[in-house]
Parts: C-alpha cells; sequence; structure tokens
C-alpha cells in the first residue's frame, strides 16, 4: 500500500497545480469515502485509481464551494481538465507511467531552491516516502515538535511562490542534485534501520529509495554522484537478507553468514562505484560507495582493509566534514590501528557535544572498549546507548552486548 499512496499524493499535487494542502485535504476526503462504501461494496479491483479519481472530484468540489480567490479559481479550471482527460482514458485512469512521472516532478518540486535544505529534505521524505514526522525528526536528530512547524512552513512556501511543479530543465539540474540526492539516501537509511518499528528493516522504503536512484540516473547518466548513491545503496541493500539471525536479531558485519550476501548485487554496486570514480570528480556518495564496496568484498571479516577504509573516511571528512562522518572515521581508526587510537576521536567527539542524544556515538565507544577488553567501561556506554534507542531491535543487540561484557567484567 505504500507504493501506491505516495503515487496517488505525487499525482494528486501534481492535479492540484503543486497545491499540497489541497491534495492532503482531498486526498483525507477520499479515504474517508472509501472507508464507508469499501466495507459495504469490497475494495475496488485498482484502489488506487479508485482513491485518485475520487480524491481529484473531492479536490474539485471543495474549490468550487470556495472560488474566492483567482488562484483557486485556476486551480480548478487544472483540476477539471485533468479530470477530463482521466475520463477520457483507457480504464478513465492515469497509466503506470505518468505516476512514476510524478513522483519525480514531486520530489525535483520538493528540493527547489527557494526552500531551506533541511525543508526540502524533509518535506519530500512526507510527502514523497510517506514517513511520519516523528521518524523525520529522528533522522535529523530534532525534536518532533521542530519537524512538524518546518514541514508546514515548506508547503505554505510552495503554495505562496506558486512553485512549479515540474522536473526542472537541464541547465537548472545540477542546483538542486544534492538536496535530491539526500533525500533518497534519508529513504534509503530510514528503510535499513528504521527508527523505531518491531521490524530493522523496512524494505518498502529500502526499494523504493533504490528505484528512485535508478530514475534520476536515468535523467542525469553522466552524473558521478548519483551513480555513487545508487552504488552505495546497492552496495548496502546487497547485505540485507544477513543483518538479522533467525530470531530476527540483529548482526553487525563481523557476525554476518557472508553466504547471504547478494554477491549479484554486490558486482553492479561495485561496477557502479568504479565507474562513477571513472569521471575523476569524487563527491561524499562516491567515497561511501568505495567505502561499501571495501566492506563487501572479503569473505572474512578479518580480511576487512581498515587501514583503507579510514583513509577513505578521512578523504570524505575534507570534503564534507560532520560529526557523523567524523565517528565513522574514528571507528575505522580503531579497527586498523587499535581501540585506544579511536576511543581518543571519539573523546573529542562527546567532547562538542554535537552527538550528545545520538546513540551510535555511545554504541561504537562501547564496541572498541569491548575489544580492548575493557568491560566496565564498555559496559557503561551500551547502557547509554541503549536509553537513547529507539528501535527495538538495535535495543536487544545492545542488551546482548551488555549481557557479554558485565559477564566478562565478572568472570
Amino acid at each position: 500500500m505504500h507504493e501506491h499512496w505516495t503515487r496517488i499524493t505525487a499525482s494528486l499535487i501534481g492535479a492540484c497545480g503543486g497545491d499540497f494542502q489541497l491534495a492532503e485535504d482531498a486526498l483525507q476526503d477520499a479515504l474517508v469515502v472509501a472507508l464507508a462504501r469499501w466495507s459495504k461494496d469490497g475494495v475496488p479491483d485498482r484502489p488506487d485509481a479508485w482513491l485518485l479519481t475520487t480524491a481529484r472530484r473531492r479536490a474539485i468540489d471543495r474549490l468550487r464551494r470556495d472560488q474566492t480567490l483567482r488562484r483557486k479559481q485556476e486551480l480548478l479550471q487544472l483540476l477539471l481538465e485533468v479530470e477530463q482527460a482521466a475520463a477520457s482514458a483507457p480504464n478513465g485512469e492515469a497509466s503506470e507511467e505518468f505516476l512514476i512521472d510524478d513522483r519525480l516532478r514531486l520530489i525535483f518540486t520538493c528540493c527547489h531552491p527557494a526552500l531551506a535544505r533541511e525543508a526540502q529534505v524533509a518535506l519530500t521524505l512526507r510527502t514523497v516516502a510517506g514517513l511520519e514526522t516523528v521518524e523525520i525528526a529522528r533522522a535529523f536528530l530534532v525534536p518532533q515538535e521542530t519537524m512538524a512547524k518546518r514541514l508546514v512552513r515548506a508547503k505554505h512556501k510552495i503554495r505562496d511562490a506558486n512553485i512549479p511543479y515540474h522536473v526542472p530543465a537541464e541547465h537548472q539540474l545540477p542546483e538542486r542534485l544534492a538536496s535530491v540526492l539526500t533525500v533518497v539516501y534519508l529513504i534509503f537509511n530510514e528503510g535499513y534501520t528504521a527508527t523505531s518499528r518491531e521490524a530493522l528493516v523496512r524494505r518498502e522504503l529500502c526499494d523504493e529509495a533504490i528505484r528512485l536512484g535508478r530514475l534520476i540516473m536515468e535523467l542525469m547518466p553522466d552524473e558521478p554522484e548519483v551513480l555513487g548513491l545508487l552504488a552505495l545503496m546497492i552496495l548496502i541493500d546487497a547485505r540485507r537478507e544477513a543483518r538479522t539471525d533467525a530470531a530476527g536479531d540483529l548482526l553487525t558485519l563481523d557476525e554476518q553468514d557472508r553466504s547471504l550476501w547478494d554477491r549479484a548485487r554486490i558486482e553492479e554496486g561495485a561496477a557502479l562505484a568504479e565507474r562513477s570514480f571513472r569521471m575523476r570528480t569524487p563527491g561524499p556518495f562516491q567515497l561511501q560507495a568505495a567505502i561499501a564496496a571495501l566492506h563487501a568484498e572479503p569473505n572474512r571479516p578479518e580480511d576487512a582493509d581498515w587501514a583503507q577504509i579510514a583513509l577513505l573516511y578521512g578523504e570524505l571528512e575534507r570534503i564534507e566534514a560532520s560529526p557523523v562522518v567524523r565517528l565513522n572515521r574514528a571507528a575505522a581508526i580503531g579497527m586498523a590501528l587499535g581501540s585506544d587510537s579511536g576511543l581518543r576521536i571519539i573523546d573529542e567527539i562527546e567532547g562538542e557535544g554535537s552527538l550528545a542524544r545520538y546513540h551510535l556515538l555511545y554504541a561504537s565507544r562501547a564496541d572498541l572498549l569491548r575489544r580492548a577488553g575493557r568491560f566496565g567501561e564498555a559496559a557503561a556506554a551500551y547502557r547509554r546507548a541503549l536509553e537513547l534507542c529507539s528501535n527495538p531491535i538495535e535495543s536487544r543487540y545492545l542488551q546482548r552486548r551488555l549481557r557479554e561484557v558485565t559477564s566478562s567484567r565478572g568472570a
């Protein structure tokens, strides 16, 4: 249903001339009608098409009731034209290709340069990917109320500025590319490690992000960062089936059964990463893809080239400095040069305070302390990570590690 929902939303916003609020209100109206009718008549053969058609008609009804503004009269005329075109199409509905194109238009509309970067990403995650406000807030490490206000302001900005609902001309694409790629990657990340679900992986979000990445690659086949992002997502997703055990508990890279990794996808991702690097303009997503490829290559975890991974994280930090990148580099240095080297960097990051509510900061510290045999300190770090972790499966993993270090400490 998630896939249907995003397609309906994208198509409806387009039919409403980019008016997000009108589209959302009309879709809610359609859902109310569906609940009443489907319980009596049964679910139609194509519920997505039924909802889209009903929502368009509800939007027309809303505008007919209130035509006081010229803008509303223009939207009414647009909707009437869309409804007439849909009625004359085969089966009276839009084609699959039309709905896919609408989602791409929606992404680039949400990523218009008139919006702040945070608003661009948040609005696309909410509207295109269907993430809940609390999930987006977690992705941005901000309170839910702050994110809710940001989303409302972004919708109003698009409406008031009359931002066009289309894929930009070729010369306009580069200025929006960074935001679009960030959006797609955040969708993938939320799917790969869900912030607050019983399941660790939300497969539909991973698949949606990769599908969107392929669409953007078709649009911009010679853009290295587009290739890099797609390579990165495919390489990470290739490990999906090995991330949990039979009981559904999390397994880290060094615990996973690598025979379960999808080698065909790893080859595809590595080829895309290599192709992007041949363009000789390395960017953040290409560097992360190279790191993912290094993780994917060896058949045994002890054969990972941690020194090279640390070097790549260093280059990534040079061109895109962030505390999360620095934390990843610290973990890699700890694996390459010894736990103490990584822990010194983690101490510095913690002292700065920017990741004070980020559970992976403490999980990373705990892992290096565990490897160094400092079990008491590791236990304290695992407890702090548990306090901040919202995913139940990740929490069970942290609890398992906490039991291990507590037992080792007492031995």
